[in-house]
């Protein structure tokens, strides 16, 4: 078992985000998972990340507030408990339109299916 105190989890930078601190829970540097890693990311009112694609799954589990989630489809406003899964290659951009915080926890897979 590796346990992760959100006292002790590394801030790390999040390419193409901006008004965002990500916090490191499980994965990367944090603990040894070897296919997937797990981020808190809180997104300040108007934070957010840029249009982009990843070659892997994510999900987003939003904690408290709302974000925006927008793909090349279809934009929705996610609240508390709501989750999105974004496929592989599948464009989306993130932002919290909201004049307050909004927290969210991301699970990632590492590419390849293996740990870098």
């Amino acid at each position: 078992m590796q346990v992760t105190r959100l006292a002790d989890a590394a801030s790390y930078e999040a390419p193409k985000h901006f008004d965002m601190r990500g916090l490191r829970l499980q994965g990367h540097d944090a603990t040894d998972t070897t296919t997937f890693w797990v981020g808190l990311s809180h997104f300040l009112p108007g934070g957010g990340a840029e249009r982009s694609a990843a070659p892997v799954e994510r999900v987003y589990v939003v904690l408290d507030g709302h974000i925006t989630v927008t793909t090349d489809d279809e934009s929705v406003v996610l609240g508390p408990h709501d989750s999105v899964a974004i496929a592989p290659g599948e464009t989306r951009a993130v932002v919290n339109h909201t004049n307050l915080p909004a927290s969210a926890i991301i699970i990632m897979a590492y590419p390849d299916g293996a740990r870098p």
